[in-house]
């Protein structure tokens, strides 16, 4: 076996390690709404966690994946269309994980410190 057949086994690995991520921790996170929800008044609380949840689950596996697409594009397939596509998938999940991250924490990513802030009781700074 080469080694640019050993990377790809590799990089299969990683990435079936990444859906793995999203699977098994969306199924968790199902899991731990289940029982949480059951009593009616913490319905509402156990859905806001479970959204979270999942959110996070997505943000962990698609990062895992972009580590295999790099990998992939540095030592399995260097050619400029295969960095052009990976460019491409790149710029695809970070948009995703930035609006993955919005719709978690409810704030956009420059404002999360003044959240942070007030959530601590802290008065909010009149930063320019």
């Amino acid at each position: 076996m080469s080694y640019e057949d050993t990377i790809s086994e590799v990089v299969k690995v990683v990435e079936a390690s990444g859906a793995a991520i999203m699977v098994l921790g969306g199924l968790g996170a199902f899991l731990v709404f289940a029982y949480r929800a059951l009593p009616p008044a913490k319905a509402h609380e156990s859905y806001e966690e479970l959204r979270r949840n999942l959110g996070r689950c997505i943000l962990l596996g698609l990062e895992v994946l972009i580590i295999a697409d790099i990998v992939r594009t540095i030592i399995v397939d260097p050619t400029i269309e295969s960095a052009g596509v990976l460019g491409i998938i790149v710029l695809i999940r970070i948009l995703l994980s930035f609006s993955l991250e919005v719709e978690i924490d409810g704030v956009w990513p420059w404002r999360r410190s003044q959240l942070d802030r007030s959530r601590n009781g802290e008065p909010p700074r009149n930063d320019p």
